[in-house]
């Protein structure tokens, strides 16, 4: 019985240290994720330029942004999360001139740009 009792608290043991491990890992991971925010208020917008390449081939649909923006409301990071890459470039090239309301600190949200043929 001795010696099953040394190998669960062996075995303890080493159940405490990963769980502290994971714990530290977990704790490491959200602070170095982006913290998500909602979206604020847009203050001025400039509309993307639809491509002409994309226009002749009649391609549509909605681009998904990752945009970060600063405590005065200035656009400092946009990447494209999905869509169309032609239609992704033209949605970052014209969110990057958008202004936001200013806001406590930094904030990162998704933002959704529609392109549709009229």
């Amino acid at each position: 019985m001795g010696w099953e009792s040394a190998g669960n608290r062996h075995r303890s043991r080493r159940w405490g240290a990963g769980l502290r491990m994971l714990s530290a890992a977990a704790l490491l991971g959200m602070l170095v994720l982006p913290c998500r925010a909602e979206p604020r208020a847009v203050k001025s917008k400039v509309a993307p330029v639809y491509p002409e390449i994309a226009r002749r081939l009649h391609v549509t649909g909605v681009v998904k942004l990752e945009v970060t923006v600063d405590a005065d409301g200035k656009v400092t990071e946009v990447k494209t999360v999905s869509g169309n890459h032609t239609l992704a470039v033209a949605a970052e090239e014209a969110v990057q001139k958008w202004r936001f309301a200013p806001g406590s600190g930094e904030s990162t949200f998704d933002l959704d740009i529609n392109f549709e043929m009229n």
